[in-house]
C-alpha cells in the first residue's frame, strides 16, 4: 500500500493494501508480461488479461516460463504437451534435466553468497554458501552411489528442518533417486505407514534435536525404524549434537560429517522430465497414506513460476517459510533455491520464548519474504502482541499464508502489528501438486479474507454438483487444464485407478481438489476448507481412519470418529467422538490413553481439540462412516438437509445434529 493509502470498507469487503504503480512495474511478473506482449503481439495490461492468455495459450505459456528462467537441461523438447487430457497429459516429452542441478546454479555464478541460513533455538546460527552447499551435495551424492544407490531407488528420511536435510534432498536428486521425508515428531507407526510401502534402500535420521527447550535424543529410534523398514540397507545419521548428550550410535551407521569431509566432483544424473523426484503423502479417509509422486521437470517449472513470478523472489531475497519437513510447504521452500534466493531453515518450536518466535526470526535475519501457516500468525494475534514495536520489519516485502484459511482478525492484525507495507497473500494448493492453485500476485489489491485468484497457467473454477460453473456461491474447487506438477502417478497404483478416483471420479476429465470455494465474478476466491473428511492440521493432512484406527485399539473404546471442521473466521475444530465399550464411560484415564496413543504412534499434531462421548458412530446402510455430513453439521448446515434415509440408524445421526447445534450455540455462530 502506498504510504497515504488507508484500509477501506467497500460494501462488506475491506481493502487492506494496494500496490503502487512503481511496485507493479518493478515486479518480475510485469517484466514477464512485457516479454509475452512483444513476442506474441498481444496487449496484457493487468493480471486478468495475463492469466487469460496463460490458459488460452497454455503450451506457449509454459514454454516461456522454461525460457524466461533459463532451465538447464541436457536435452530439450520441441513439444510442450502431448495432450490436455486429464489424466494422461505428458509434458516436454524427450527433455532431460535434473532438479538439483537447476537448484544449485548459483554455485557457479555467486559461489560465496549465502545459500542457507540455519537457525535454532539454542545452537549457533550457521551460514552455508552456495559453493559449500554444492560441495556437500557432491560428497553425499558420491557416497550414495558408492552404496549402490541408482536412479529410481528410494531414500527415506526422518529429519528436522535443518541445512543438512537440504543437502540430503539435493544429493538424492543428483543421483536420480527418489526422496521422501517426514518430521521427527512422527511415531514409528506413522513412519512405517508411509515408508514401508516405498521400500527405501537408504534411511537418513538425526542423532537428536532441540524443541521447545528440550533436547530430544533420536539415537534409540534407529533399531525400531529398521524393524519397520526391512528394505533399508544403509543408515546415514546427521550428527549435530554433543555425543555426551545423546545415546550411542550403532557402529554400522554412517555419519553425515564423515561423508561431507571427503571432497567429490558435482555430478547430476540427467533424467527424463517426468522422472520421479519425491514422494509426498495424502491419506484420504481409508487405508494407508497414498504415495504421491512428483517429477523433476514438473516441480522445477512449477516452482520457478510460483516463487519467481507470483511471490516475486530472486537472488536478492532472503526467504523463510515456517515449516516442518512433513508439510509440502517444506518442499516448496526448497524451490526458492531454484530462483537463487537465500533460504532460512529453523528446526525449533514456533513458540519458543514466546508466540512471536517466527517473527523474531524474520526480523533478526532480515527476511524479505515470509511464508507461514495461519496458526502461527493467529497465535501471536490472539496473544495481543504487536511485534513491530519490538522488531524491525523494514526488509519484509511479502507474507504468504497457507495451510488453512487465515482468521479474519489476523488479516487486520498483520497490517497493524507487523507492517502496513507488506503484500499479504493467502494461497491455497495442496500436497497433490506441491504448490498453490490460487493465490496472490503483484498486480492486485489485498482484501480481507479473499484470495486474489488462480495462478498463471491454472484454470481454477468453482463447480456445483452437476458440474456447472458457479459464481458467488459455494462450489467444488476444480482445475480444467493440466499442470506440470500434477502427480506422475501414485505409488503402487499400477493401473492408475487410485489416482483417477482421487481427483477425477466426480467430474471425469476435470481435476477436483476436494476444497469448498466461492469464486467472485472478478475471479477472486474464498476457500472454505475441505469438502471431504481429510484432517488438515496446519496444512499437513492425515486421513481420519489413520487416527481412529489407533484410537479404536485403546482399551475401553468400542468405536470412534474424528472430524476436522473449518469454521467461520478461519478457525479449525477437531473433535474426537468416542463410543465406550458396553458398561464403561469415557473417563479421564481412557482420554489419557488415547492422547498417549496418538502422540506416540502418529504425532502430537493430531491430538483432538475435544473428546465427546457418543452413543454410536453414524454409518450408512453400507457401513461407511458419515463423517462428511457430521462435519457439515458442525459447520452450520441445516439438519433438515441430511439424507436420513441413507443412515443405518437415523436416530444416531439426529444425536450428532443435536450435538452440533449445542456446539454452534456455544460459539454464538450459525455456520461457515
Amino acid at each position: 500500500m502506498s504510504q497515504s493509502q488507508e484500509p477501506q470498507e467497500q460494501g462488506q469487503r475491506k481493502l487492506l493494501w494496494r500496490p503502487t504503480r512503481e511496485s507493479i512495474e518493478q515486479s518480475r511478473m510485469y517484466a514477464f508480461a512485457r516479454r509475452i506482449e512483444q513476442k506474441y503481439d498481444v496487449v496484457l495490461p493487468d493480471y486478468g488479461s495475463l492469466h487469460a492468455w496463460s490458459i488460452e495459450n497454455l503450451e506457449d505459456f509454459w514454454k516461456e516460463v522454461w525460457e524466461w528462467f533459463g532451465i538447464v537441461a541436457s536435452k530439450t523438447s520441441d513439444q510442450v504437451l502431448t495432450t490436455r487430457k486429464m489424466p494422461g497429459a505428458e509434458w516436454f516429452p524427450g527433455a532431460c534435466l535434473n532438479y538439483a542441478e537447476n537448484s544449485l546454479r548459483a554455485a557457479k555464478t555467486r559461489p560465496n553468497d549465502v545459500a542457507i541460513i540455519g537457525d535454532h533455538e539454542t545452537a549457533e546460527r550457521t551460514e552455508t554458501t552456495w559453493a559449500d552447499l554444492e560441495a556437500q551435495v557432491a560428497s553425499l551424492a558420491k557416497k550414495l552411489r558408492d552404496l549402490g544407490v541408482e536412479p529410481g531407488d528410494r531414500i527415506a528420511a526422518v529429519l528436522p528442518n535443518i541445512p543438512e536435510t537440504v543437502v540430503a534432498l539435493m544429493a538424492t536428486a543428483s543421483v536420480g533417486a527418489i526422496w521422501s521425508v517426514v518430521n521427527t515428531d512422527f511415531g514409528p507407526t506413522a513412519v512405517a505407514d508411509r515408508f514401508a510401502q516405498i521400500e527405501p534402500k537408504v534411511l537418513f535420521t538425526v542423532d537428536g534435536y532441540t524443541y521447545n527447550g528440550t533436547l530430544r535424543d533420536m539415537t534409540e529410534t534407529v533399531q525400531p525404524l529398521r524393524e519397520h523398514l526391512p528394505t533399508v540397507e544403509h543408515v546415514i545419521m546427521i550428527d549435530q549434537c554433543d555425543p555426551s548428550e545423546v545415546g550411542s550410535i550403532p557402529a554400522d551407521v554412517t555419519l553425515f560429517s564423515d561423508i561431507v569431509a571427503v571432497p567429490a566432483e558435482p555430478r547430476y544424473e540427467q533424467v527424463p522430465f517426468g522422472h520421479p523426484l519425491w514422494i509426498l503423502y495424502s491419506s484420504g479417509t481409508t487405508g494407508k497414506p497414498k504415495g504421491i509422486v512428483h517429477s523433476h521437470g514438473g516441480v522445477t517449472l512449477e516452482f520457478v513460476k510460483s516463487l519467481g513470478l507470483h511471490a516475486g523472489v530472486g537472488e536478492e531475497d532472503i526467504v523463510y517459510i515456517a515449516v516442518a519437513t512433513t508439510w509440502m510447504m517444506w518442499n516448496m521452500h526448497m524451490g526458492n533455491l531454484l530462483v537463487g534466493s537465500t533460504i532460512l531453515v529453523y528446526d525449533g518450536s514456533p513458540a519458543y520464548n514466546g508466540p512471536d518466535k517466527s517473527l523474531e526470526l524474520v526480523a533478526r535475519n532480515k527476511v524479505t519474504f515470509f511464508g507461514t501457516g495461519a496458526g502461527i500468525l493467529s497465535m501471536a494475534q490472539r496473544a495481543g502482541l504487536h511485534p513491530n514495536t519490538t522488531y524491525d520489519f523494514s526488509a519484509l516485502n511479502g507474507i504468504l499464508v497457507t495451510g488453512s484459511p487465515l482468521p479474519d482478525p489476523a488479516w487486520d492484525w498483520v497490517y497493524d502489528a507487523i507492517s502496513p507495507d507488506v503484500r499479504l497473500g493467502s494461497d491455497s494448493g495442496g500436497t497433490d501438486v506441491t504448490t498453490a492453485f490460487v493465490g496472490s500476485n503483484p498486480y492486485m489489491d489485498v482484501y480481507k479474507g479473499e484470495i486474489m485468484g488462480p495462478y498463471l497457467g491454472v484454470d481454477a473454477q468453482s463447480w456445483n454438483s452437476e458440474g456447472r460453473r458457479v459464481w458467488d456461491e459455494v462450489g467444488e474447487l476444480v482445475m480444467t487444464v493440466p499442470m506440470p506438477s500434477m502427480p506422475v502417478f501414485f505409488w503402487n497404483d499400477d493401473d492408475g485407478s487410485r489416482y483417477h478416483d482421487a481427483y477425477f471420479d466426480l467430474f471425469p476429465g476435470t481435476w477436483r481438489q476436494g476444497d469448498w470455494t466461492t469464486q467472485r465474478r472478478d475471479g477472486r476466491m474464498v476457500i472454505h476448507g475441505r469438502s471431504d473428511s481429510t484432517i488438515n492440521r496446519g496444512g499437513i493432512r492425515m486421513g481420519s481412519a489413520d487416527i481412529t484406527d489407533i484410537v479404536d485399539q485403546v482399551d475401553g473404546v468400542a468405536a470412534s470418529m474424528v472430524i476436522g471442521a473449518e469454521l467461520a473466521g478461519g478457525d479449525y475444530y477437531m473433535p474426537l467422538f468416542v463410543v465406550p465399550q458396553p458398561g464403561k464411560r469415557l473417563t479421564d484415564e481412557i482420554k489419557a490413553e488415547i492422547v498417549h496413543a496418538i502422540r506416540t504412534r502418529i504425532s502430537p499434531r493430531y491430538v483432538p481439540d475435544e473428546f465427546i462421548e457418543a452413543p454410536a458412530v453414524p454409518r450408512t446402510r453400507t457401513g461407511k462412516l458419515m463423517e462428511i455430513p457430521v462435519k457439515r453439521l458442525f459447520q452450520g448446515a441445516d439438519p433438515g438437509t441430511l439424507n436420513r434415509a441413507s443412515a443405518e440408524d437415523a436416530t444416531v445421526l439426529d444425536w450428532y445434529a443435536q450435538a452440533a447445534g449445542i456446539f454452534r450455540e456455544s460459539r454464538g455462530a450459525g455456520g461457515r
